[in-house]
């Protein structure tokens, strides 16, 4: 259990910023999730705008310094590939 003032300030916000960065990161893994299930399913053109989607936010979770920089870069080269993959 905290101690000082500060302490037990920086732990509530340490809670606040957890509850943040957990919908970030729920909002980028659904968007993922929904654009690989539309590439298994083969629907090219709504993979496309759910691919961008997922793109935004792969890029806002790491503005929020929520994921690293070149995990993003990696899921976003893959969903590409992927993309690419099935229009082939």
């Amino acid at each position: 259990m905290a101690n000082t003032k500060s302490a037990i300030k920086a732990a509530r916000q340490s809670i606040r910023r957890r509850v943040v960065n957990l919908k970030t990161a729920a909002k980028y893994k659904n968007a993922v999730r929904a654009f690989r299930k539309l590439v298994a399913a083969a629907r090219i053109e709504e993979a496309k705008t759910a691919m961008s989607q997922a793109m935004s936010a792969l890029d806002k979770a790491v503005k929020k310094h929520v994921m690293h920089k070149n995990r993003a870069s990696r899921l976003k080269a893959r969903m590409a590939k992927a993309l690419a993959k099935t229009t082939r």
